[in-house]
């Protein structure tokens, strides 16, 4: 799939992205041995909680959850790879495995668009996008409270385990690349840096889609920025699309996504949570007022691609899809070039 050919289907439509990976793999109640699988039984730490893993341990689960999604109508689903870095990979003692985690989660990926369009009615075009998640090291705020000016990682470093990632993801096969659940730009940036000089190495070039996180009421993201000052420092990307996904369920982050629908020169993409998580860190909105959400944004010419984030499910897909499927995608605004 070439970046022609999802700009032409985001001309025609709204596409729809997947939901919530983790929120799907809790159904499955998986043990702390079904995590290792036989490869790592013997391993020195315990991997519960390190879902990546599963589509090396576990590929058939990670592929029926990605056909789940196809069937309830997504057009782009994301790879299983949002902690596939070796930064990230770190907590398990499984740095070694991040370029074939990555390659792993195209291929499972790869196997559900098969597996669906072997029986599916309607043969549209279905694009793998490859999750690249916000690590669990920042480069914008120091982690010691007393100690301002220390970095638990340097740009450097960033740089080098984004690159793998991206090496892995387009040799497994992705079709785009997803900068997601950006909150710290920095991060960001070192991301794209590494995808841009991939691209120059090995002469190609696939679409960027960056997603940025909201963290809280004053509309900034963690490292301090506005929406605005966030898409201003990303926009030299190019990317296919900017939106927002995560922190934030579609009541909280209806102003946002409508004031980037008219700030943004590129199509505009929100995935948020289903609602705000209740006093046990559960999501409750059920996947009509989700849906009704998106809608309404869809009718007011704000988005290009939407879909859900944590606690989201093929329900919730299936109801957005059907909600918005008849209603014309946001057209790309003519926007003043100015110093």
């Amino acid at each position: 799939m070439s970046v022609n050919d999802i700009k032409q289907e985001l001309e025609k439509r709204i596409l729809i992205i997947d939901g919530a990976m983790g929120t799907m793999i809790q159904h499955y109640k998986l043990q702390e041995k079904d995590f290792r699988g036989e490869r790592f039984k013997n391993w020195h730490k315990d991997v519960k909680g390190n879902n990546d893993l599963l589509s090396i341990t576990q590929p058939q689960i990670i592929t029926e959850i990605h056909k789940k999604y196809l069937e309830a109508g997504a057009d782009i689903i994301e790879t299983n790879t949002f902690s596939s870095t070796r930064i990230a990979q770190a907590d398990y003692d499984m740095q070694e495995l991040a370029y074939e985690l990555n390659v792993a989660s195209v291929q499972c990926a790869k196997k559900a668009i098969e597996e669906y369009l072997a029986t599916a009615n309607e043969k549209k075009p279905i694009f793998i996008a490859g999750a690249i998640g916000p690590l669990n090291k920042t480069l914008s705020l120091s982690p010691d409270v007393n100690n301002p000016g220390y970095r638990a990682v340097t740009f450097d470093e960033v740089e080098a385990a984004y690159s793998e990632q991206i090496k892995g993801l387009i040799d497994g096969g992705a079709d785009i690349l997803l900068i997601e659940t950006i909150f710290d730009t920095l991060n960001a940036k070192a991301a794209i840096y590494a995808a841009k000089k991939y691209f120059r190495e090995n002469n190609v070039e696939l679409p960027i889609m960056i997603s940025g996180t909201i963290t809280d009421a004053s509309g900034r993201t963690l490292s301090g920025q506005t929406l605005e000052a966030f898409y201003i420092s990303v926009k030299h990307a190019k990317p296919l699309s900017v939106g927002l996904n995560c922190a934030l369920g579609a009541k909280e982050m209806r102003g946002h996504i409508e004031e980037l629908s008219s700030i943004a020169d590129c199509y505009v993409s929100s995935y948020p949570n289903a609602g705000l998580p209740n006093a046990m860190g559960e999501y409750d909105e059920a996947p009509e007022d989700t849906a009704h959400f998106l809608e309404e944004w869809a009718k007011n010419g704000w988005v290009n691609i939407v879909g859900g984030c944590c606690g989201t499910t093929p329900e919730h897909i299936k109801h957005i899809s059907d909600n918005v499927k008849n209603i014309q995608p946001r057209k790309l605004p003519q926007l003043e070039t100015t110093l």
